[in-house]
């Protein structure tokens, strides 16, 4: 008699036959051209192609910011294209977390208002919301910066109270587009240690845009998109 099977862990994220067109007839534009793609959860993932390639239009439908024209995207094994706009917000404030090249951060906020922000949407109480914020900055390395507009702070401490933005909420998938992008060379470095240790000491499932062969070394995985399709994907050549 055989051992009973435990079942498949469910994917984080999946994409099946995932399609993405823009425009109608003659005009139209096929930027994803049915993408399957499993993420699981924990996972560390770099995505890399030349522009036009779909990557970002890809993170878009990832991070319920746009929905496809055909096929299925799974997220924890919920087809998100059933979910109306409410929910779709919802799974994106409650469980997805942000981080731009540009930071995007309010200029004239502290770093502990700006890393409030999204428990303000959450209507969190305001202790709850300095005590969480606080403790995500610490979890980025800026204890004692908390004061600090994001013209007083460099380039990659902008970065780094980001990521305690995009943290601050606990999410599942952190979903970082060109995080180096706007650093120098070892900022950049000192930023993917960081994704790094919170990929591998919080488990937080990491999926990462960027058009840096030495930062996609960081990740466990690579992805190459090319015209709409998955190229290829496997392991990269590892990273000390």
């Amino acid at each position: 008699m055989t051992e009973p099977h435990d079942p498949a862990p469910v994917p984080l994220v999946e994409f099946r036959q995932v399609a993405k067109v823009y425009g109608l007839g003659a005009a139209s534009m096929r930027a994803l051209d049915g993408v399957d793609l499993s993420i699981a959860a924990g996972e560390f993932v770099a995505v890399m192609g030349p522009s036009g390639s779909g990557k970002s239009t890809a993170m878009n439908i990832l991070g319920c910011l746009d929905t496809p024209t055909s096929g299925s995207y799974r997220f924890s094994g919920v087809p998100v294209e059933g979910l109306d706009r409410d929910q779709r917000a919802l799974l994106r404030r409650n469980h997805l977390g942000f981080v731009f090249q540009g930071f995007n951060l309010l200029n004239r906020t502290s770093a502990l208002e700006n890393v409030e922000l999204p428990l303000l949407y959450r209507r969190t109480p305001r202790a709850e919301r300095h005590a969480q914020a606080r403790s995500a900055l610490a979890q980025v390395g800026l204890t004692g910066w908390e004061g600090h507009t994001p013209g007083e702070l460099s380039g990659g401490q902008q970065q780094r109270v980001a990521i305690a933005r995009a943290l601050v909420t606990g999410p599942r998938l952190l979903l970082a587009d060109e995080p180096t992008g706007n650093l120098d060379s070892a900022r950049g470095h000192e930023i993917m240690d960081l994704l790094t240790g919170l990929n591998r000491e919080r488990g937080i499932t990491v999926l990462m845009v960027t058009h840096e062969p030495e930062m996609a070394a960081y990740a466990g995985r690579v992805i190459h998109f090319r015209d709409g399709r998955v190229a290829e994907d496997g392991r990269p050549g590892g990273h000390p």
